[in-house]
């Protein structure tokens, strides 16, 4: 096909095959993979042979290559196993702010007490101890000489502040740790949050100070306090950011009065690079604060300190236990163009993929994973050099290294001829069966002059139909003939004599060219068998409309691209097998409704495997419910009554995406029963107004009684004739007297 352009030349398989292209002329390099290096993972018991750290391996394989070509996933299995008996070192990092006075006394038994129980897990563990109190700079502490001497009130005797020392390296003398720790002292400041960030840097970069083996690198972080972090320095007057490198001078921190404190994002960074899983070991105080850190700060742990630090030991096991149960995956920066797709299959046959599929949990001493990985590059690099990447699991050492090359040309290049004769008299170099002009040549067989490829005459042959479009705008006109615009997608191409086909201009259906059941040719879908229409989006699969009786629709409709359109209104459905207002519909989803909506009925004890069939929406009364004039759709009112004699009121329906509705008023509707307490007080108020009204009718009755009866004897007196003589037993008592010389004057 020399006569083509080179953008028609690159095209599907299926579509060069059919313009005639024979098999064995058309280049269709795949990518493929090769294992360089594949130690098998360590098989070994405690108590077996001691291995050095490095000659213990847990994940597999440990290098390969990768030739990847555009849009065409390469993918391999990694294998992790969790070693027995793998070397653990672990530096213990310590507040010994004043508040941690108690807890110092405790921890200064640590070393052999942790060296006894961590030889339980393993044979090879070493322990290093740091302690931590602020910058010595105000306000973080007072800068008065005598303060600056014993910043403790009272009788107390503290050391001076200061803020990180490393006390002792990593070492597997338990005692040595002991007694070191023993000779501390307590310090103190001025500000609750203390400076253990800067504590943590630098225990994170100073990996030679230390003494890091590459092997379970373990800091416990242990305080009763919160943190600085970046942008705090500036209340000391320090402004520069913390340049993440080592600054100890006689295992003592010497730039805190110059750097900032870190911020989180820096010190997830240098954690991660230098392999080391955090312990926080803080009281309950601050468990909320330090559990929000942990979820910022990948295979890190929280564990809540006693008063006195006496559960410290307990704490440590429980967070390497529960940090060491769990694999996570993570890669280096990747290329640009390049993804990569994680697959776990961790125990018990669990799959998970997306970001879950980058862990495992539950993973015990001697258990096996295994990871699926997918490299996928989209385009060649600008050099299109071999990248490489980095696979390993958070916290641990060991890594995979990936090397990637890309397929950016066809194998036929390599065998170009240069000036070849047929490229117009050696102008060009002919590869791959077409010409590849030199510099200031253009045209297919380079024929042309590039100073001479706009002339007018060689411009209307690019003009399709004698229009005004050159190329039909996708294209330029080199040498009379369309040159095709490349997309930035490689899988899209512009096509045809005078660029007027592309592949990715075709109908779509569910955002999917061509409905995803064909390929774009020319703007046109060629669906795939039995598959239809514009987008391909109508199957012509019957099957699907298929009811229980195997009648096609129920016999109630038309299949028509694979669905059943219902032609009686009145069933609804895939099949239209869904009658919702004929009658015993609500009978038949009584129990369920009342099960699912309040809890009770016959079926409320396997309401869950025998009533999900329908999505439930609760409504506050009988007004919200759906009406049928308000739906698309047919809607049954039902009204039924429970075991209690109480109404409950629901629709049930079927939705435009043939999903089974049922909205129910989240309100029984019960008979009022008999309120006793009016009842009572009306009885006693009845009571007292009988007894009120009876005692008044006898009042009544007496004041009746005795006014007829004074009346009588009124009358009666008044009728009596009383004798008027005098007595004659009656003498008076008063004697009368006549004076004789009285005459009457």
């Amino acid at each position: 096909m020399p006569t083509e352009t080179v953008s028609t030349r690159c095209d599907e398989m299926h579509s060069l095959i059919k313009r005639g292209c024979d098999d064995d002329m058309i280049e269709n390099p795949h990518g493929k993979q090769k294992i360089l290096k594949n130690k098998k993972v360590t098989h070994r018991k405690k108590g077996a042979e001691k291995l050095k750290p490095e000659e213990i391996t847990q994940i597999q394989p440990q290098k390969l290559s990768l030739t990847l070509r555009s849009g065409e996933p390469q993918s391999f299995n990694l294998t992790f196993k969790r070693a027995e008996d793998y070397p653990i070192d672990l530096y213990y990092l310590m507040d010994l702010s004043y508040s941690m006075k108690d807890d110092l006394e405790n921890v200064k038994n640590l070393g052999t007490s942790l060296m006894l129980e961590m030889s339980k897990i393993t044979s090879d563990f070493r322990i290093g101890f740091g302690s931590f109190v602020e910058k010595t700079v105000m306000p973080y502490i007072s800068t008065t000489p005598a303060k600056l001497l014993n910043p403790c009130t009272g009788d107390q005797n503290c050391t001076s502040p200061f803020s990180y020392k490393n006390v002792l390296k990593l070492t597997s003398d338990g005692k040595k740790f002991n007694n070191l720790v023993g000779q501390q002292h307590i310090s103190g400041n001025l500000d609750s949050p203390e400076g253990g960030f800067d504590a943590i840097m630098q225990v994170a970069v100073c990996g030679d100070h230390i003494g890091w083996r590459n092997v379970t690198r373990l800091l416990v972080f242990s305080t009763d306090a919160g943190f600085h972090f970046a942008g705090d320095g500036k209340l000391g007057g320090i402004v520069l950011p913390n340049d993440g490198k080592c600054h100890l001078e006689n295992n003592a921190y010497t730039m805190s009065h110059y750097y900032d404190y870190p911020s989180i994002a820096h010190l997830v960074q240098k954690l991660s690079d230098n392999n080391i899983q955090t312990i926080f070991a803080v009281t309950e105080e601050f468990q909320p604060v330090y559990q929000e850190l942990k979820n910022l700060i990948p295979k890190s742990a929280v564990g809540t300190l006693s008063a006195n630090s006496s559960n410290v030991i307990n704490l440590i096991i429980d967070a390497y236990n529960s940090l060491s149960s769990e694999v996570i995956l993570e890669n280096s920066k990747l290329p640009e163009g390049v993804t990569i797709a994680y697959t776990s299959r961790c125990k018990n046959g669990v799959v998970s993929e997306g970001e879950s599929g980058r862990r495992c949990s539950n993973i015990s001493i001697g258990d096996e994973v295994m990871f699926s990985i997918s490299v996928t590059s989209k385009g060649c690099p600008k050099l299109g050099k071999p990248e490489h990447i980095k696979i390993k699991p958070l916290g641990f050492t060991e890594e995979v290294e990936i090397i990637l090359n890309f397929i950016c040309e066809c194998e036929c290049n390599k065998d170009g001829v240069k000036n070849s004769p047929l490229c117009h008299f050696g102008n060009g170099t002919y590869e791959c069966g077409a010409c590849k002009c030199n510099e200031g040549r253009v045209g297919r067989q380079c024929e042309c002059s590039s100073n001479d490829v706009a002339t007018e005459d060689m411009d209307r042959t690019c003009r399709k139909d004698n229009g005004t479009d050159i190329c039909s705008n996708n294209g330029d006109c080199v040498c009379g003939t369309c040159e095709c615009k490349k997309r930035d997608n490689p899988e899209e191409r512009y096509s045809g004599q005078h660029c007027e086909c592309d592949n990715f201009n075709c109908d779509r259906s569910g955002n999917k060219l061509c409905g995803g059941h064909g390929h774009c040719e020319c703007r046109v879908c060629v669906c795939d068998p039995m598959w239809t229409g514009n987008a391909c989006d109508c199957s012509l699969d019957n099957s699907t409309c298929l009811a229980s009786n195997k009648q096609i629709c129920n016999g109630r409709g038309e299949c028509e691209c694979g669905t059943c359109k219902c032609t009686d209104p009145k069933f609804q459905g895939p099949t239209c097998e869904t009658c919702p207002t004929c009658p015993g519909v609500c009978t038949e989803h009584k129990e369920c409704v009342q099960c699912r909506a309040f809890g009770t009925g016959e079926k409320k004890d396997t309401c869950e495997r025998d009533c999900s069939y329908f999505n439930l929406i609760k409504v506050k009364d009988r007004d919200k419910l759906p009406q049928p004039n308000d739906a698309s759709y047919p809607v049954m009112h039902c009204k039924e009554r429970d075991a209690n004699d109480c109404w409950f009121y629901y629709t049930y329906a079927v939705n435009n995406n043939t999903e089974k509705e049922v909205h129910v008023v989240d309100m029984l509707d019960c008979p009022a029963g008999p309120d006793i307490i009016p009842i009572v007080a009306g009885v006693v108020a009845g009571i007292v107004l009988i007894g009120l009204a009876l005692l008044l009718i006898w009042k009544l009755l007496m004041i009746i009684h005795d006014r007829r009866e004074f009346a009588k004897f009124e009358k009666e007196k008044m009728n009596a004739k009383w004798d008027t003589g005098e007595n004659p037993i009656y003498k008076s008592a008063v004697t009368t007297v006549v004076n004789p010389k009285y005459e009457g004057k």
